[in-house]
């Protein structure tokens, strides 16, 4: 980013692109994730199992349901809030306000990426 006015910052992440949008999605590793695979963070992808760290559902641990790049957010099993008719709809999460604590390795590529 080029400047440092909070507005602009907002700005391009309101309008950035799919391909850098994916780049905000980055949680951070449990110890043991970090220790196995030598890195801090991870992005977040749909079957990883997750903790989230804030807010009112602090200390759940579910699996990821879907990812909202869209919104920059992430839905999780287990998270959700009931609304005035009673019935229940999904929280969404943002992704820095949880830790990852088993990755889902679909293909060859996610593990490439995590092992750098």
């Amino acid at each position: 980013m080029v400047s440092n006015q909070p507005r602009k910052q907002r700005k391009a992440r309101y309008n950035a692109p799919q391909h850098i949008r994916q780049k905000y999605m980055g949680a951070l590793l449990s110890k043991e994730l970090r220790e196995k695979y030598g890195c801090r963070s991870a992005s977040v992808i749909v079957g990883d199992t997750v903790k989230v760290m804030r807010g009112d559902h602090a200390d759940t641990t579910g699996k990821v349901e879907a990812v909202s790049l869209k919104h920059g957010t992430i839905v999780i099993e287990g998270v959700s809030v009931s609304k005035a008719d009673g019935t229940e709809v999904a929280r969404p999460v943002y992704p820095s306000n949880v830790m990852i604590t088993s990755l889902e390795m679909k293909d060859k590529l996610r593990e490439a990426v995590i092992r750098k």
